[in-house]
């Protein structure tokens, strides 16, 4: 399996007062691509940082993050806006989409950061929403959405130009057993179907073993197994 993504020896320091605070002390971990890997652990053991490292959202203090072999250290602010729009998608538990627009209008937007032309926008909203099962509820704003079909836009957002990885934080959070089956169920047949590679934190054991390929624990900023 190629590794898509990777963290060689990362740390992340945060200065508090006189105190310093490691998020992340030392952390190496590969990512094959169309891998389903679960990270789990405390609260403040690292796992969102570390998630928003690989997403671009951030930089190391020290150590390094690559994708294709390739470390975004030396990226420029523009070239890193690049990389989040083009090579990693990002969802969160609080889904973050833009309450005024409907359904296929926050699709769009995506689209139209990653410079299609309005038609060519339309046609594939519409294919992102079929996809994730919602193809009737586009003219649907986030408010008459269920929490589900919130979260399941805002994966179609997320995949709006066709990322090879999709960073989800806690994705199941605000959804019920349910909701959290159908959800996983969705991305397991995404990195199936189309090799999409899928970096997860969740606080769920039971939807992490059965859907992920793997499980990485972490615990005060290290990577205790996996």
């Amino acid at each position: 399996m190629t590794t898509l993504l990777e963290a060689r020896e990362v740390s992340k320091i945060y200065q508090m007062g006189s105190t310093k605070v490691f998020a992340l002390d030392g952390v190496t971990l590969g990512v094959g691509a169309g891998e389903f890997v679960a990270i789990q652990g405390t609260s403040g053991s690292g796992k969102s940082t570390l998630l928003n490292l690989f997403g671009g959202l951030d930089r190391p203090t020290s150590g390094e993050v690559l994708f294709e072999s390739n470390s975004l250290a030396p990226f420029s602010k523009k070239e890193m806006a690049r990389y989040r729009r083009r090579s990693v998608g990002m969802i969160f538990q609080n889904f973050n989409l833009i309450s005024t627009m409907t359904a296929e209008e926050n699709i769009n937007l995506a689209l139209a950061f990653g410079g299609l032309k309005p038609a060519e926008r339309k046609k594939r909203a519409q294919e992102l929403l079929d996809r994730v099962g919602l193809s009737d509820r586009a003219e649907h704003r986030p408010t008459e959405l269920s929490g589900g079909e919130q979260q399941r836009v805002s994966i179609a957002r997320a995949l709006a130009n066709r990322p090879r990885v999709l960073l989800a934080d806690e994705p199941t959070g605000n959804l019920d057993s349910t909701r959290s089956e159908e959800l996983l169920t969705l991305l397991r047949q995404m990195v199936e179907r189309d090799r999409l590679t899928v970096l997860m934190v969740t606080h769920d054991q039971d939807l992490a073993s059965r859907f992920a390929d793997r499980i990485v624990f972490m615990k005060d900023g290290k990577i205790k197994q996996g």
